[in-house]
């Protein structure tokens, strides 16, 4: 799976520096300079963690911590300077999963980022997943529901792991073929709602009133944790 990180920055050098060393250990960086462009990015696109700032000009990194709270269990890990020791207490007291002290080294960060995402979010990287009946093994790409085995296609069984490793959130149209690792299948404009449509008659999803795999309209999808 690769794991779409948030950095919100005003150092494009550093998103560049990133952008190379996570890129070549499957995380796929954006950049938003500033907090408000970071809160649009995050209300848009769907994000497995967020690097950010603690120091920025206009909106600062504590502000958008609140904000991001406020909205969605995201994990999100501060940038400070050293010695902010109070900031970096009143970050955790806000939310924020983890902290690195600026200047980190590249190596230290991926540990830190996946330790965050083992933490808040074991399905993110797990090679076996479960939500309520619905049971995926991703090395054998055997599913199961309710105990009894389903058949899919291979972009079926992709699209399906995208979203049960965000289980509980929602997914961008047009991003959910990327995030299932297909960017070799043409999109056309019902490409994905009709591998989803096909989904919901294997998983037996009502199409007219889906349980599991629901449309969140004008947005794309998300499949729905057990007793939510």
């Amino acid at each position: 799976m690769t794991v779409r990180v948030l950095l919100i920055d005003d150092d494009h050098r550093l998103f560049e520096l990133l952008s190379r060393f996570l890129g070549a250990h499957d995380c796929a960086v954006s950049h938003a300079p500033d907090g408000p462009r970071g809160l649009a990015q995050l209300s848009q696109d769907v994000f497995d963690v967020v690097l950010l700032d603690m120091m920025m000009p206009g909106m600062d990194g504590l502000e958008v911590l609140r904000r991001i709270r406020a909205d969605r269990p995201l994990p999100v890990l501060m940038l400070t300077a050293k010695g902010d020791e109070t900031d970096r207490v009143v970050g955790l007291e806000l939310g924020a999963d983890d902290y690195i002290p600026k200047p980190f080294g590249p190596r230290e960060l991926l540990a830190r980022i996946r330790a965050v995402l083992r933490r808040a979010q074991p399905d993110a990287l797990a090679q076996r997943i479960a939500v309520g009946d619905l049971w995926v093994d991703v090395e054998t790409r055997e599913v199961r529901m309710a105990e009894q085995r389903v058949d899919l296609t291979g972009l079926e069984f992709d699209i399906l792991v995208a979203l049960m490793r965000r289980a509980g959130r929602v997914v961008p149209r047009e991003s959910l073929l990327s995030e299932a690792g297909r960017t070799d299948v043409t999109v056309g404009e019902r490409t994905v709602d009709v591998h989803i449509s096909h989904l919901r008659q294997k998983l037996m999803d009502d199409p007219k009133s889906p349980a599991l795999i629901k449309t969140v309209r004008g947005v794309g999808y998300v499949l729905v944790k057990g007793g939510e």
